[in-house]
C-alpha cells in the first residue's frame, strides 16, 4: 500500500442523469482534484462491486468496503437552486476501514454525502491537516428520498482534530448565523457561494474571495473541487486566504464542462495564473 499526498473518505456516487448515471460524489471530486494537482490520492469508500472504480478514479488507490448498492442520488436544477433526491446508500466507514498506514498522510479529507462517515475518523490523523466538508452530516432526507437540511449535531466532537471545515449556502440552508457559530468553534470556517466566489473566517477576520467569470455548464462538484484545492493549497502555504483564491481559479474551471471529466489539470492553472500574475 502507497504511502499518500491526500486521502478522501466519503461514498463514492452515483448520479442519476436522463441517460444513466455519472460517477460522483466528494471522493470522486475531490480526489481527482488532488490527483490532477499532482498529489499521491487514496480514497476509503463504500459501493457496489458493480460500479468501476478504477476507471473513475484512475491512479487513486481506493479502499473499497462491500456494499449491495452504491450510495445514488438524483438533482434536480431550476435555475440556481437544486432540489436533491437520495435513492440509495451504500454501507457505513467506520475507524476499522482506514488502513494504518494512512493514518500518517499529511492532508486528510472527511467527505461525506450521506451521513456514512463516522466523526470518530477525525482522530485517527495526528500530525495531518484534516479538513471536512460536512454537507453528508447536515443532510436528513424523507421517505421519498427529497433531501432537506439538517442541524450538524456532532460538530463539536471534530474539534480537537479539524482544521477547516467547507461549507455551501445550501449546507446551511441560507442560514449565515450558521457558518457564524462554526467560525467560533473551528479554526478556519469558509463559506462557499457559487459563482459569487467564496468567505473565509478565519483569526477574527472576515474576508471575501470573488469568483472567476466563467460561462457555467455544470456547477455539480464545484464544491468539492475547491474544498480539494483549498486544503491542497493550505498545506503549501499555510494561508487560509491565499488558499481561497487559488480554490476559487481551480472549481471555476469545473463548472465549464459536465461531470468528474471537467475537473481542471495542474496544467490548465499554471497557464491561467501566469497569465496574470
Amino acid at each position: 500500500m502507497k504511502d499518500l499526498d491526500y486521502l478522501v473518505i466519503g461514498h463514492v456516487t452515483k448520479d442519476l442523469l436522463p441517460d444513466g448515471y455519472a460517477v460522483g460524489g466528494t471522493v470522486a471530486y475531490a480526489g481527482l482534484t488532488a490527483r490532477n494537482l499532482g498529489y499521491k490520492v487514496g480514497a476509503v469508500t463504500s459501493a457496489s462491486s458493480d460500479l468501476d472504480l478504477g476507471r473513475a478514479l484512475r491512479d487513486i488507490e481506493v479502499v473499497r468496503l462491500p456494499s449491495p448498492v452504491t450510495t445514488t442520488f438524483q438533482n434536480i436544477y431550476r435555475g440556481e437552486t437544486r432540489e436533491q433526491f437520495v435513492r440509495a446508500t451504500a454501507a457505513r466507514i467506520t475507524a476499522e476501514a482506514i488502513p494504518p498506514a494512512w493514518r500518517r498522510t499529511p492532508i486528510v479529507h472527511l467527505g461525506p454525502v450521506a451521513q456514512e462517515v463516522d466523526e470518530e475518523i477525525a482522530s485517527l490523523f495526528e500530525g495531518s491537516l484534516v479538513g471536512a466538508t460536512p454537507q453528508g452530516w447536515m443532510r436528513r432526507w424523507d421517505d421519498d428520498g427529497r433531501v432537506r437540511p439538517k442541524v450538524w449535531e456532532g460538530a463539536e466532537r471534530l474539534l480537537p482534530w479539524v482544521r477547516v471545515i467547507i461549507l455551501s449556502e445550501e449546507d446551511v440552508g441560507g442560514d449565515i448565523s450558521l457558518i457564524e457559530a462554526y467560525a467560533q468553534l473551528f479554526e478556519i470556517v469558509v463559506l462557499t457561494t457559487g459563482w459569487k466566489g467564496s468567505t473565509v473566517y478565519y483569526g477574527g477576520q472576515v474576508r471575501y474571495f470573488p469568483a472567476r467569470e466563467v460561462v457555467e455548464v455544470d456547477p455539480t462538484g464545484a464544491g468539492d473541487v475547491y474544498a480539494a484545492a483549498y486544503l491542497i493549497r493550505l498545506k503549501e502555504t499555510n494561508d487560509p486566504w491565499e488558499a481561497a483564491r487559488f480554490a476559487n481559479v481551480v472549481a471555476s474551471f469545473s463548472v465549464e464542462g459536465r461531470g468528474i471529466a471537467a475537473v481542471p489539470t495542474m496544467k490548465q492553472i499554471e497557464k491561467w495564473f501566469r497569465a496574470r500574475p
